[in-house]
């Protein structure tokens, strides 16, 4: 029998909460900087002392970088608001009713909105006394992977009754993974009117410093990057995008090799980004826009960018494969 007064508990449940990097409020300066103020705060991304990394963020950073991030974003901003925060959300109601009725499925951005904090702290209220955190990153990274854990971990030392804990490994050579990449980039070719003479695979960038301290990411996306091509049966070109700042990034960059592949007789090519979940601000903007512009610029006559898996159906199985196998032992496998 229940005492009087204790409090009410509700009925066990699991959960599973999908994290993706993060995303402003709004397309507007003010928003874009706001987030901005907290992503590059973050000492798993910059990893320079803070008393030298804060003036120079506070100083010129913020003060110059919102207003061109605002028009990066505002060229992709959808009616249902960022891409990446409206294709994660899609994601994550695909999937809610995927691992049976006990088992609530949910979404997060570690910057921004909707809070890791936020939603993990819903998942407990509502009965889930065992979380899978889900970092959406196919290739493990320490800024993005870890600092989603991270930041989860930090919300549950603040717990009196912590929910067990489970983690999604990084996927980055997972049969799953790489068979849903290969379906995609088929369709995405098809889908284009023109055959082209190479085929991209741009992977975010990451400062050289990383791999040389131990980060196994470069070896990730080389790794998917030769798989995928083993199982298209074509050689890919696989490079880097976003830089930032004056360090040496990973090699070879997006942005050069485009410039460089028309003067190389390459005129048509096609680009897809693996290193992706969802399309967002550096591939719908960054490459699509961007690196369209670089390669025609230089001479190029056809582009075409290939999706990211989203929440295609193919996307949608990958992911309900996944983390099927995870929650094994906690539930058996539908």
């Amino acid at each position: 029998m229940i005492p009087a007064g204790h409090p009410v508990i509700p009925r066990p449940r699991i959960g599973v909460l999908l994290i993706n990097l993060g995303t402003p409020d709004a397309p507007e300066p003010k928003a874009v900087k706001r987030y901005l103020a907290e992503f590059l705060s973050d000492r798993r991304v910059v990893e320079l002392p803070r008393i030298a990394w804060q003036p120079i963020l506070r100083g010129v950073v913020l003060t110059t970088r919102p207003k061109k991030s605002a028009h990066a974003y505002s060229q992709v901003w959808r009616e249902d608001g960022s891409p990446l925060a409206a294709i994660t959300r899609a994601q994550a109601l695909a999937l809610e009713h995927a691992f049976g009725d006990d088992v609530l499925v949910d979404w997060a951005m570690r910057y921004g909105r909707p809070a890791i904090a936020d939603r993990l702290q819903a998942m407990k209220d509502a009965g889930c006394e065992r979380i899978l955190l889900a970092p959406l990153y196919p290739q493990y990274c320490a800024a993005t992977t870890a600092t989603a854990n991270d930041k989860a971990f930090a919300h549950l030392a603040k717990m009196r009754w912590q929910p067990a804990i489970r983690t999604l490994p990084p996927y980055y050579d997972d049969p799953a993974y790489i068979d849903a990449l290969a379906e995609s980039v088929r369709t995405g070719l098809a889908a284009l009117d023109f055959t082209p003479d190479a085929v991209m695979a741009s992977f975010h960038g990451m400062p050289q410093r990383t791999l040389e301290l131990g980060d196994p990411y470069h070896c990730h996306c080389r790794k998917t990057g030769r798989l995928l091509g083993e199982a298209m049966g074509m050689d890919l070109t696989i490079t880097f995008q976003s830089r930032f700042g004056r360090a040496k990034w990973l090699e070879p960059a997006t942005d050069t090799v485009l410039a460089a592949m028309p003067g190389r007789g390459v005129k048509k090519v096609a680009i897809v980004a693996p290193g992706f979940s969802a399309d967002c601000v550096e591939t719908l903007e960054e490459l699509t826009i961007r690196g369209r512009e670089t390669f025609e610029e230089a001479g190029g006559t056809h582009f075409g960018y290939l999706p990211c898996l989203n929440d295609t159906p193919a996307g949608i199985e990958m992911l309900r494969k996944l983390i099927a196998r995870e929650l094994e032992g906690w539930k058996p496998r539908p």
